[in-house]
């Protein structure tokens, strides 16, 4: 190679493999202080994509599993309630048993005053529960309602359906077929015993459909919070970066820029060289 004043190609290299250096030392700190080893498209483009699609997807279960939590706390309210008026339909069935004896020597007017009170306390429940005749917040739940968790190769696998319609769903008096019952006689009072057996079969059905329901959202929990943990796994693997070898690629980083500094000071001096070749 031949000596020149005019292009200096020792220190042009130099200054490149400095420029390539201190790149090299800016990623390096980008990694190592953002924790992720993908911190813009350039840094990896079909890596980032993957990574967004995984985090999208774990956000998505995240609050699919407050969703069935929510669902979960719903139904339990609902069972609650449905224990409360399954109590209920005990002590009617007391109070008419009482009535239908022909030994009782009380008042019957009592006991039907008591039957008929405890009658209305079975539709206030049901109603607050959301399982009562008629439209509005008193039958919010009267039919099937879905929990939108997530995860699923399609939306219609990403819900869980609650099914309460059919027969049993609606749990008050009316529903239960005990509302017109009265205890005021002994036969009267045979009679609200029929029906007050029937109503606890029937409750016994929207029971055991919330019951299921129940079970269904734990289910459904359990499966997301396991994608949740392997989605976000995968996601770490593609885009965290690893902190031993970016502490080792600063070190590294370093070391190098400071022997092109000290290259390209070495390159840059070398011309003034070839002025003793005048002397």
């Amino acid at each position: 190679m031949s000596l020149s004043f005019q292009t200096n190609v020792t220190a042009l290299t130099a200054e490149h493999n400095l420029q390539v250096n201190s790149q090299f030392q800016s990623a390096t700190i980008a990694r190592l202080t953002s924790g992720f080893r993908i911190n813009s498209s350039a840094d990896d483009a079909a890596g980032l994509a993957v990574a967004n699609g995984l985090r999208s997807s774990v956000n998505e279960l995240t609050q699919g599993v407050r969703n069935a939590n929510d669902g979960t706390n719903i139904l339990q309210t609902i069972d609650g309630g449905l224990n409360n008026i399954s109590n209920i339909l005990d002590q009617l069935k007391s109070l008419a048993t009482q009535s239908a004896s022909g030994t009782f020597q009380g008042n019957r007017a009592t006991l039907n005053s008591q039957f008929t009170t405890l009658l209305g306390e079975i539709d206030r429940q049901a109603a607050n529960i959301g399982l009562a005749s008629g439209s509005g917040a008193s039958a919010q739940f009267n039919s099937s309602f879905s929990v939108y968790v997530g995860g699923g190769s399609t939306q219609a696998n990403s819900q869980v359906t609650i099914n309460l319609s059919g027969s049993g769903n609606i749990v008050d008096s009316n529903g239960l077929g005990i509302h017109s019952d009265t205890i005021d006689t002994s036969a009267h009072a045979l009679t609200a015993i029929t029906d007050i057996t029937n109503a606890v079969q029937s409750l016994g059905l929207t029971q055991g459909a919330v019951g299921t329901g129940e079970n269904d959202l734990n289910y459904a929990v359990s499966l997301a919070q396991s994608q949740i943990t392997n989605q976000s796994a995968s996601e770490s693997s593609i885009r965290d970066a690893d902190v031993a070898t970016e502490a080792a690629n600063l070190t590294k980083s370093q070391v190098l820029l400071q022997s092109s500094v000290a290259a390209l000071a070495q390159a840059n001096a070398a011309p003034q060289a070839l002025l003793k070749l005048l002397q």
